[in-house]
């Protein structure tokens, strides 16, 4: 397939961008893009390819934006259930505490997720991935963690890996255990702490398919989750059995999660809200990358944000995420990431987009694959319905993608 006279052809060639480097878009005009078995080929000017191949199938841009897809480096993609009710009684004025004893919080979702079936894990799951395929995402990762016990979550794995199997959306996945205290441990964290480096991350290491690569263990090192010692004993094991890592850190207090995941050197560091000024001097000096998740904050209707121009300062490379969850973002849509972070995290369109792609496919290690245009990497690509990339962030709640191409292969078409 040969796409031609795209208005702007943003490549984002050259690797993840580092602190103020951030938001070098590689912009061509009226340009064109080579794709043959799945895969980059060319990258070039729209009159030239098109002299150069003319019997190749050709698909007209239209003067329109063509860019890399989405990359989602952090989501809950798979539960079960919804928590509506719960957004209704925070509104009135109901406290985190008190929703928790009348059922609520992530314990329900837990208890939801516990009881359903391979089947109704897929079936809700499945809506939500073509959601965030027709806005855009080409490439996401997605968590467990809403079993919080070894059969819940190993269903979860299997279902991740089927849904992978049967989306054109491409899963990185992740085992995510140590979301909370699981509900059988609540007055003894450190006992869960032993069984999740004891017996559940063993047993994911068994069960898990020899011809994949292991998923990411994560864990959420926060008041009233896993405290630095706890988050450090499990992702020590982790890395012991050969596991990548992440970490949720800092969402609300600063207990050195974000420096911890520095010092282990784990793919990424993910919330950092509350990261004090030291650690993120330290993740700036690492290859660690720095997610925002602004919807979170949103969704909570909180005033504070993962601070972008202190990271980029210390030269951090800074990536976004929906965090898509039942509690807080159920949000498929890294177009309105993008327009949150360019009013409350301070970046420019332009940055917004890099972090959303380049740096966000380096997020879950697959920058070399993703996240850019540039000849050898995987045809993963979409043509917005305008004709500057300066709409994204500039506009929100509507959808701005017209078609998305995933290995060479057109997979949406909103006019279709």
């Amino acid at each position: 397939m040969l796409i031609h006279s795209a208005s702007q052809l943003i490549t984002l060639a050259g690797g993840p961008q580092r602190g103020h480097q951030l938001g070098q878009l590689g912009l061509l005009s009226n340009a064109a893009i080579l794709i043959q078995g799945g895969k980059i080929v060319a990258v070039g000017d729209s009159d030239q390819l098109l002299a150069e191949h003319p019997d190749e199938p050709a698909l007209d841009a239209g003067n329109r934006v063509v860019m890399p897809g989405f990359v989602d480096p952090h989501t809950h993609l798979i539960w079960a259930g919804d928590r509506a009710e719960e957004f209704e009684m925070r509104l009135e004025g109901k406290t985190y505490l008190e929703i928790l004893a009348a059922g609520g919080g992530i314990l329900s979702t837990v208890n939801a997720t516990r009881q359903a079936s391979l089947d109704t894990l897929i079936g809700e799951s499945r809506p939500r991935m073509q959601s965030m395929l027709e806005h855009g995402t080409t490439t996401a990762e997605a968590k467990t963690g809403y079993g919080l016990e070894t059969e819940t979550e190993l269903r979860m794995l299997e279902a991740l890996l089927a849904l992978d199997e049967q989306s054109p959306l491409q899963l990185a996945i992740t085992f995510l255990g140590a979301h909370a205290i699981a509900p059988e441990y609540k007055d003894d964290p450190q006992s869960y702490t032993d069984h999740i480096c004891k017996d559940m991350l063993p047993a994911v290491r068994d069960w898990w398919p020899e011809n994949q690569e292991l998923p990411f263990v994560d864990v959420f090192c926060e008041t009233g989750a896993f405290d630095l010692t706890q988050s450090r004993q499990i992702l020590a094991r982790a890395a012991e059995l050969g596991f990548p890592l992440k970490i949720h850190a800092d969402e609300f207090d600063n207990l050195g999660g974000a420096a911890l995941a520095a010092e282990l050197g784990a793919v990424s560091a993910d919330h950092l809200v509350a990261t004090s000024h030291k650690d993120i001097k330290t993740l700036g000096k690492s290859d660690t990358v720095a997610v925002g998740l602004p919807g979170t904050p949103f969704g909570l209707a909180e005033e504070h944000y993962t601070p972008a121009k202190a990271i980029l300062d210390a030269g951090g490379i800074l990536a976004l995420a929906t965090d898509l969850n039942p509690g807080t973002a159920w949000c498929e849509n890294m177009q309105f990431a993008i327009a949150l972070a360019c009013r409350y995290m301070g970046l420019t369109p332009a940055q917004a987009i890099a972090a959303a792609t380049i740096n966000a496919a380096a997020a879950i290690d697959l920058d070399d694959q993703v996240g850019s245009l540039e000849p050898g990497k995987q045809a993963d690509l979409l043509v917005l319905n305008t004709p500057s990339y300066q709409h994204l962030g500039y506009r929100f709640g509507t959808n701005l993608v017209d078609t998305v191409i995933k290995k060479g292969e057109v997979v949406y078409q909103s006019h279709a």
